[in-house]
């Protein structure tokens, strides 16, 4: 689920390659997001960053591999520190909130072309390749923090454990079908029964 991106530039102090290869990373999170995995290579986000072709392979001597995995860890670092700060200031309800809001904005804001880089990636790579290993440790971190969130609202860890798969499995899946659909109703209902859910096992 990675919609959080960063706004800010970089502080003119930081060396020019160091701005350079933020350019990329945010240009292959970026692709990630509208065109997927299998799209995104060392051609396409050159020449949408304006990056010399080259110059991919400086800062990423991986190639199209190191820059997808640095994407998604960049994209799932954001988003995770998002979750991480909505659910630890908020309660479930609230936190789901401000989780989808973040979402709808993305969608409306991206003309629905934008989706999950992480799922883009975790459904498009092979079970073996480190991008695949990345993304199953960004899922993996906001199931720990939605779960934590709910235990500390009084949920046995295994009941809050199977809510936090429902509620990323449900909000992935609606983003998906907006972005075919093109209104945000699959995700208003998506969110509106999740909060029946989280409402009901919390009394």
């Amino acid at each position: 689920m990675a919609a959080a991106r960063r706004t800010g530039s970089e502080p003119s102090a930081r060396p020019r390659t160091s701005n350079a290869r933020r350019r990329m990373i945010d240009g292959a999170i970026e692709s990630l997001r509208i065109h997927g995995a299998s799209a995104t290579s060392v051609d396409r986000v050159p020449a949408a960053t304006g990056a010399p072709r080259g110059s991919v392979y400086h800062h990423f001597p991986g190639g199209r591999t190191q820059l997808i995995t640095d994407a998604v860890t960049a994209a799932g670092v954001l988003m995770s520190e998002f979750i991480e700060s909505t659910t630890r200031d908020n309660d479930p309800i609230a936190a789901l909130d401000e989780f989808v809001g973040l979402w709808r904005h993305t969608l409306l804001d991206s003309d629905f072309r934008a989706g999950c880089p992480t799922l883009a990636v975790a459904v498009e790579t092979n079970d073996g390749a480190p991008e695949f290993a990345h993304a199953a440790a960004v899922f993996t971190r906001w199931h720990r923090a939605l779960t934590e969130l709910l235990v500390r609202h009084g949920l046995a860890a295994d009941h809050a454990g199977r809510l936090a798969t429902l509620t990323i499995a449900a909000v992935e899946g609606a983003i998906a079908l907006c972005r075919v659909e093109r209104p945000t109703t699959p995700l208003e209902d998506t969110v509106c029964e999740l909060q029946d859910h989280l409402a009901t096992a919390l009394r």
